[in-house]
C-alpha cells in the first residue's frame, strides 16, 4: 500500500483548461494610520476581550473614517460596517501602559480609556462617573485605545508587545 500522497495522474483526454484571461491581483491596501489597543499585561482573558470591545466601540463613534462600508452576504442578508483596516493589539505593564496614554495625550491622539474602576460598575453612566472621579495622573489604567498618523501610534505605543 502506497502511503505518499500525492495528486493523481490525469486520465487520457482531461487536459487542463488554461485561463488565458486573467485579472492583475489588486493592490493591497495600505494604511497611513493605526487603529491601536493596549492593554495591561495583568488582566484575566475575560477582562482582555471585555476592555477591547469597550475601547474600540469609542473609536468608531467619534472617528466615522475608521469604518467601512456595510456588508452584505451572497443572499442579500446586511450587516453593520466594522472597521475598514486591522486593530492591533498590544500588551504592556501598568507602567508603559501610563507611558502611552501620556504620550497620547502630548499627541492629541483620539483616544479611549479603561480603568480598573469600570470592572464595578454596570452602566455607561456610572463609567463616566467612575473616570470623572479621578485625576488624569491617577488614573489605574487597564486599557487604552489609540488612532491617528501610523508613526505617531507606534511611539505611543512603543515598549509595548503584540498580544500573544
Amino acid at each position: 500500500m502506497q502511503r505518499t500522497y500525492k495528486t493523481p495522474a490525469r486520465a487520457a483526454g482531461h487536459a487542463r483548461i488554461m485561463n488565458t484571461h486573467t485579472e492583475p491581483a489588486p493592490e493591497p491596501i495600505r494604511f497611513d494610520t493605526k487603529i491601536a489597543v493596549l492593554l495591561r499585561a495583568d488582566l484575566e482573558p475575560w477582562q482582555r476581550l471585555n476592555v477591547t470591545s469597550f475601547l474600540v466601540s469609542g473609536l468608531g463613534t467619534q472617528l466615522p473614517e475608521v469604518i467601512g462600508e456595510p456588508y452584505e452576504d451572497a443572499d442579500g442578508v446586511p450587516y453593520l460596517p466594522m472597521f475598514r483596516q486591522p486593530v492591533l493589539v498590544f500588551e504592556a505593564t501598568k507602567e508603559t501602559l501610563t507611558t502611552a496614554h501620556t504620550r497620547a495625550l502630548s499627541r492629541s491622539l483620539p483616544r479611549a480609556v479603561f480603568t480598573s474602576d469600570l470592572f464595578t460598575t454596570g452602566n455607561d453612566r456610572d463609567n463616566r462617573a467612575a473616570v470623572r472621579s479621578v485625576p488624569t495622573a491617577d488614573l489605574d489604567l487597564v486599557g487604552l485605545a489609540v488612532y491617528g498618523p501610523k508613526n505617531a501610534v507606534d511611539k505611543v505605543v512603543k515598549g509595548a508587545r503584540m498580544h500573544p
